[in-house]
């Protein structure tokens, strides 16, 4: 089976990696590991930067990419 490494934009490289199916496969955990991170730590988006996560296969070839942000809208600035 490939495997797949996983780098989120504020963390170190992913060293393991992890064994998938597929591109498929892969693109699942992402979206799994994206909602993990924002589960556990909501407040990585809420300051002004882009947070990605890298998918990378085992030569590390960039295959793709999640990228998220969050923006106040002027109603919403400067609340708690």
């Amino acid at each position: 089976m490939p495997r797949y490494f996983f780098s989120a934009s504020d963390a170190d490289g992913d060293e393991t990696g992890t064994e998938l199916r597929d591109h498929a496969a892969a693109r699942r955990f992402v979206i799994q590991f994206a909602g993990e991170i924002m589960n556990d730590q909501p407040d990585v988006l809420w300051d002004g930067r882009e947070f990605s996560i890298f998918v990378t296969d085992e030569l590390r070839r960039l295959l793709f990419t999640i990228k998220m942000v969050a923006v106040n809208a002027p109603a919403g600035e400067g609340t708690e």
